[in-house]
């Protein structure tokens, strides 16, 4: 009887063992497997951004001579510099909030069952199947001296501008900013409201709720996670327009399109690695703090959705 009552007890432990070494043999495989990617993530990003950390608080790669905050308060003073941020911040606090709302207003169009939704639709994918070299020669042809705009405004009797040497520029890449995002912007939104329970928004119409209720307490709310992530999206994207703006008017545009992009890139060719690196950790920081507040935003407002 008793050695009856402790086969069990041995079968449990040995089982619980068993169990044991399968789970250490399964952390062993994912670590051997995760390891690659964790190895190229230490090199290309985690190790190149200590040296950037580095370099921005050393007087040059030669002396190796600490200067703590020096660099970032000749940066900080420098009028490229804060003309560059200055623009940055223009472009992207006009651009990227236009683009999100436009584009959540197209999805929210399409959602309703218009006629011809399809081509709406593929007229404004379009843009991201273009390159951007043929993006910028429509441009060029588009708003030139003797471009096809100022020929159409010269119709209304109106003079001819030069679009990129003027106060108008930063519209001109505003617009092409939007033309080329709102179509990714858009199919984003069109999913997200695809998803939103047809059951909550049938209970709301049979309450009797307005179509303005409906999309800020109910079909908002659904949005959020998706809001943040376009808006993260698009400001990435405000960043990266120095691509167009460099194929359209070389490395020294016209001071309102003088952006972030250009001043490190000009920065670079001149190998000052401490101001780059410098520049580089402020514009990082700021990034940070925006998308922060960003995630804070969409916690607060979605919190209860997520519930």
């Amino acid at each position: 009887m008793r050695k009856e009552l402790k086969a069990p007890k041995n079968k449990k432990k040995k089982n619980i063992n068993s169990l044991r070494k399968k789970g250490e043999r399964g952390k062993r495989i994912s670590c051997v497997f995760l390891s690659p990617s964790i190895l190229g993530v230490l090199v290309f990003f985690v190790v190149p951004f200590l040296v950037v950390i580095y370099y921005s608080v050393v007087d040059n790669p030669i002396n190796h001579s600490f200067v703590f905050l020096d660099n970032f308060r000749n940066v900080f003073n420098n009028g490229a510099f804060r003309q560059a941020a200055a623009n940055t911040m223009k472009f992207s606090l006009i651009a990227v909030p236009l683009a999100v709302v436009l584009a959540l207003g197209l999805a929210l169009l399409l959602d309703s069952k218009i006629p011809f939704r399809s081509q709406f639709r593929t007229f404004f994918l379009t843009p991201m199947m273009v390159p951007i070299a043929s993006i910028v020669l429509i441009w060029q042809v588009l708003f030139h001296y003797n471009g096809m705009v100022n020929d159409v405004i010269g119709l209304f009797g109106a003079g001819k501008i030069d679009w990129l040497k003027s106060d108008y520029a930063q519209i001109v890449i505003i617009v092409l900013f939007l033309w080329k995002n709102l179509g990714y912007n858009m199919i984003l939104f069109m999913a997200a409201l695809s998803s939103i329970p047809k059951d909550i928004l049938e209970v709301a119409v049979l309450e009797s709720a307005k179509p303005r209720q409906i999309f800020f307490y109910i079909k908002l709310r659904y949005l959020s996670s998706t809001l943040l992530f376009v808006t993260i999206m698009s400001l990435i994207n405000s960043f990266k327009v120095f691509r167009e703006i460099y194929l359209l008017t070389g490395s020294y545009p016209y001071n309102t399109l003088y952006m972030m992009q250009h001043f490190m890139n000009n920065t670079f060719g001149s190998l000052d690695y401490q101001k780059l690196s410098a520049a580089a950790i402020m514009m990082s920081i700021v990034m940070v703090i925006l998308i922060g507040i960003l995630f804070l935003t969409e916690n607060y407002f979605g919190k209860d959705v997520e519930g």
